[in-house]
């Protein structure tokens, strides 16, 4: 995972998920809604765990 990813997972997770498919970003949008702090997290994960395959 670059940096500038990891940026726009901070900023704005859903945008940074948008590669990684419809699910996946509905997931991260709705714990962005429920909490900008879930939704941020959910998508750093998601970003390195796919960079680390």
């Amino acid at each position: 995972m670059g940096c500038g990813r990891a940026i726009l997972c901070i900023v704005f997770p859903p945008l940074a998920v948008l590669d990684r498919g419809c699910g996946t970003v509905v997931l991260v949008l709705a714990l962005t809604i429920a909490g900008w702090v879930p939704g941020a997290v959910a998508a750093l994960l998601l970003n390195y765990m796919a960079a680390n395959r």
